[in-house]
């Protein structure tokens, strides 16, 4: 993997969704058509926080979002999102 050069901007943070399961805990096949959109991620990158609050969240730690949280956007064919702190609702 190539280095990424993004680099949040106050309480935002760059996240590469976890891939969506392909199989259930009983071994069925899940469809394209039937996956539900992953709501864990790794945290790739950080800003810096704004005046008030330090960032709580660091490159490399799992974090569960909000299902409809932070903007999808593509590089070099991986997808990512960008979203702000507040909207991580834990560290795994």
């Amino acid at each position: 993997m190539s280095k990424i050069n993004i680099k949040p901007l106050a309480d935002r943070v760059l996240i590469k969704p976890l891939e969506a399961e392909t199989t259930t805990a009983s071994g069925l096949i899940i469809p394209d058509s039937a996956k539900e959109k992953q709501q864990k991620g790794t945290v790739i990158a950080v800003g810096n926080g704004t005046k008030d609050e330090a960032m709580t969240v660091k490159v490399g730690d799992t974090v569960l979002f909000g299902k409809y949280a932070g903007t999808e956007l593509v590089l070099e064919d991986t997808e990512y999102l960008i979203m702000r702190e507040a909207d991580i609702l834990a560290i795994v």
